[in-house]
């Protein structure tokens, strides 16, 4: 037996790219949201992570359109809005983790 990878046809060498380290990242631009006293995030060009009710993660499409009150706004919002869902999802985690065991 071969532990050589079998040909796949129109495969070709391909260049792997890595994403750069944290520490290669200029995040001198970020800002700095303390959520919590254990918790900190930073908020990126791409702006902040919003918690989904059903606990997923998504982004706020237009960002990048918003004037700097609104982000300031909306960080606001989106911090105590997520803080909220997060309580949400670890105590339906117990629950369920409760009731398990049950």
């Amino acid at each position: 037996m071969s532990n050589a990878r079998p040909e796949v046809p129109g495969e070709e060498e391909r260049e792997i790219h890595y994403l750069p380290a944290p520490q290669d990242v200029d995040s001198s631009g970020a800002i700095k949201v303390n959520i919590g006293s254990d918790y900190t995030v930073k908020f990126d060009t791409l702006g902040p992570m919003v918690v989904n009710t059903d606990g997923t993660l998504s982004r706020i499409a237009n960002w990048h359109r918003m004037t700097d009150e609104e982000k300031e706004r909306t960080m606001r919002a989106v911090s105590a809005r997520n803080q909220i869902r997060l309580g949400r999802q670890r105590e339906a985690e117990g629950a369920t983790e409760e009731n398990a065991g049950h």
